[in-house]
């Protein structure tokens, strides 16, 4: 582990210079190379980490690129199949934010959707605070490494009182015959009373075996609610690494709904700090994992006040020799009376050499709480499929008729239709073997680009 810290140590002082700097951006740079130095990569010392391949997975041949390609639209190269979505769409291509104007602009209720090197540039008193904001969550080796390296990525602001109908949906690409190290930076805010809907989706263009490590910081404000919707579709030469941080105020909402169709070797973090009363959270996930693809999920969710709900259900399925890891933790702080905190996790392993480690962890320090956690490893129920084949369904069609109907359980938490009715499609697919990594994504086919004044 100490050759790839030293790798990425001379990349930093090999480009440190090329990178868009304001003296807040370079404190923050300075602070996260010494940080990572520190903490290195999370690994089978780390806690929470045992498990994880990581470490093994990562190359010291990794580039950087500090410049974005010559602008090209979008579909061009690239092609979404969701119909009736219509989303504000925010490619984002080998790390950059990809549109031919970059400025930051604001529809007529104030809302900016934009490339963040570019909010950072014009308007830094909305940004720099966020960038700076503590989290004790923050402070590992995977955020560090983004803090960083960033260059750019997507600022989403709406203002108080502003629902926002159309979605959003950041389109992140990878796309280079190089060994790329990306680390893209996502900064969403929504003000008191507010509404969105945001999609992300991670897919490859070409079979590259890229490290692409994403930061997301979301900011709910009072009574805000925020719907998210994450999908994975990656390479199995590719890294994958999603780091999620809420900040949630009074009677906001969070609703995330993160599927993994493909994965390389996959690590997905949520932190989610509800921090005062009244924030609810909803966390629903599912995996489908086969051959050797791995997939990480670890999952935190800090109770700091009171009166406050949070809810998880994460489902696995593994096929082949494939690996997945789930670790959950909820906090329940001394203070934080009448919470009602539930977690499970479920899987099913279709051969003797899948594989899974679940570790759905309760810490509770109030006494008036109402909290659960469990998690279930088996495989496919042989009374179910005895009664499907008694009603002369085939074995392979009643294996498959079981499986989707577990994996769409979570499918159906999505909120908007189109991408549901999409989502559940591709599980189908997925688990009849028929959907595999392509040049053509899942989501969109009407693609609007950011927002006009």
């Amino acid at each position: 582990m100490r050759a790839f810290t030293n790798h990425i140590l001379q990349l930093f002082e090999q480009n440190s210079q090329k990178f868009s700097n304001s003296d807040d951006i370079k404190n923050i740079r300075q602070n996260a190379i010494s940080l990572f130095l520190e903490k290195e990569l999370p690994n089978s010392k780390t806690q929470g980490w045992q498990k994880s391949v990581l470490e093994r997975k990562v190359q010291l041949s990794y580039t950087l690129k500090t410049q974005p390609d010559e602008y090209r639209p979008l579909d061009e190269y690239f092609k979404c199949r969701v119909h009736d979505l219509n989303p504000t769409a925010l490619p984002v291509r080998n790390g950059w934010f990809v549109s031919e104007d970059s400025c930051v602009k604001a529809d007529k209720q104030g809302v900016i959707a934009c490339g963040l090197k570019h909010a950072i540039e014009k308007i830094p008193e909305l940004l720099i605070p966020l960038l700076s904001h503590p989290n004790i969550e923050k402070e590992n080796g995977l955020v560090a490494l983004n803090e960083a390296f960033f260059n750019d990525g997507i600022f989403i602001y709406i203002p108080d009182n502003v629902i926002v109908e159309k979605p959003f949906q950041i389109i992140s690409l990878v796309s280079s015959e190089d060994n790329l190290l990306i680390n893209n930076k996502f900064i969403i805010f929504l003000g008191k009373n507010s509404r969105a809907s945001l999609i992300h989706c991670d897919d490859s263009i070409k079979r590259e075996s890229s490290f692409t490590n994403n930061v997301t910081e979301i900011y709910l404000s009072e009574n805000s609610l925020l719907n998210y919707y994450k999908t994975e579709n990656k390479y199995a030469d590719s890294i994958l690494a999603n780091n999620v941080f809420v900040h949630q105020k009074r009677d906001s909402q969070f609703k995330s709904t993160a599927i993994t169709f493909n994965a390389g070797c996959n690590c997905n973090s949520f932190g989610v700090n509800l921090n005062e009363t009244g924030a609810q959270t909803t966390l629903n996930g599912l995996y489908l994992v086969d051959k050797q693809q791995i997939c990480d999920n670890h999952i935190f969710v800090n109770h700091a006040a009171p009166d406050c709900k949070s809810h998880q259900m994460y489902k696995g399925i593994m096929d082949d020799e494939s690996v997945a890891n789930f670790h959950g933790h909820i906090l329940v702080a001394q203070d934080s009376q009448r919470t009602t905190a539930f977690q499970t996790n479920r899987n099913l392993l279709l051969t003797d050499k899948a594989h899974v480690t679940t570790k759905p962890f309760l810490e509770i320090y109030a006494d008036d709480v109402q909290c659960s956690h469990g998690a279930t490893v088996g495989q496919l129920d042989e009374e179910a499929l005895y009664y499907l084949r008694t009603r002369g369904i085939g074995e392979s069609t009643a294996n498959r008729l079981l499986m989707f109907a577990f994996a769409n359980d979570i499918v159906q938490n999505v909120e908007i239709e189109a991408l549901r009715d999409r989502l559940s499609n591709m599980v189908q697919h997925r688990l009849q073997g028929e959907l595999n990594v392509c040049s053509q994504c899942m989501l969109s086919d009407d693609i609007t680009f950011p927002i006009q004044l």
